[in-house]
């Protein structure tokens, strides 16, 4: 059973992040030169989503190596790709070790399409061309990377559309560790949402809202009576600019392994190249 305490801070959390009536974001809009492509049924292990994009914008591109780390405007802003559209429960994310890497539903061990038990009270996606590396530990906390890009946790009004980008703002980040190994998890707003003003660093974001994601990512496998997950740098929150050099180390790791200087293992990273290698 889930403590009392823990369902309040959750509800706290979307009475505040929610406000007024959800604003709900088109899935099927063009975004960095590229659109996406539904397959299949919505809930069955076939359903994909694909970009297309490339210079005759009908080639088949993968959301993890081909759109870009962020927009070249100089804003500092980073590009998400949404998986999980917030206040929903189907556990999508791009697929690493398919090729092209569309997004589609995880799969539990015994085959079947994975769930939340509850909904998710933020919108969740990854930075593309970031990569966790599992081959390093991290310096202080002596654990190894997910083997993912980097996680993302919008807490914006709007609920943004499944396969849409979005440009979002840094706000801070948690040191998860899942199963032994560092799952960050990279606070962000959306650059148009209405507080994107007042929200500049991690001290910005209500305590309430930083509690129930802290929570929420703590308790959400118990049901499958998997353990707590735990938090590094005694369970705070690292700042703007720190969270910012972990996504940069992380955009160097991918470098290395589309450089074919990493070896990728069983994950899709399309044609490696040295032309990654040019400024590491």
């Amino acid at each position: 059973m889930v403590p009392l305490i823990f369902k309040n801070v959750f509800m706290s959390s979307v009475t505040l992040l929610l406000g007024v009536a959800l604003v709900f974001a088109t899935n099927d809009v063009e975004v960095i030169n590229s659109k996406i492509i539904k397959e299949g049924t919505f809930g069955s292990k076939s359903y994909r989503i694909n970009y297309k994009g490339g210079e005759d914008g009908e080639s088949i591109i993968s959301p993890w190596h081909d759109i870009p780390l962020k927009n070249d405007n100089g804003d500092g802003n980073y590009n998400m790709v949404v998986e999980i559209p917030k206040m929903t429960t189907a556990k999508m994310e791009i697929a690493t070790k398919e090729k092209n890497n569309p997004i589609a539903q995880d799969l539990t061990k015994k085959g079947t399409i994975r769930d939340y038990h509850g909904p998710i009270f933020w919108n969740y996606g990854c930075i593309p061309q970031t990569w966790e590396d599992p081959n390093v530990l991290h310096p202080q906390l002596n654990i190894i990377g997910d083997n993912d890009p980097i996680d993302l946790v919008e807490i914006g009004s709007a609920v943004l559309g499944m396969g849409s980008v979005k440009e979002v703002k840094v706000l801070g980040a948690l040191a998860m560790i899942d199963d032994g190994e560092l799952d960050w998890k990279v606070i962000v707003l959306a650059t148009d949402d209405p507080l994107a003003d007042q929200y500049n660093d991690i001290d910005d974001v209500p305590d309430v809202v930083k509690s129930g994601i802290r929570e929420w990512f703590r308790w959400y496998k118990t049901p499958d009576n998997k353990a707590l997950n735990r938090f590094g740098f005694d369970e705070k929150y690292i700042t703007r600019q720190e969270a910012i050099d972990v996504i940069e180390e992380t955009h160097v790791a991918w470098k290395k392994l589309k450089a074919g200087m990493t070896s990728p293992d069983k994950l899709w990273v399309g044609e490696t190249t040295d032309s990654f290698a040019s400024d590491l």
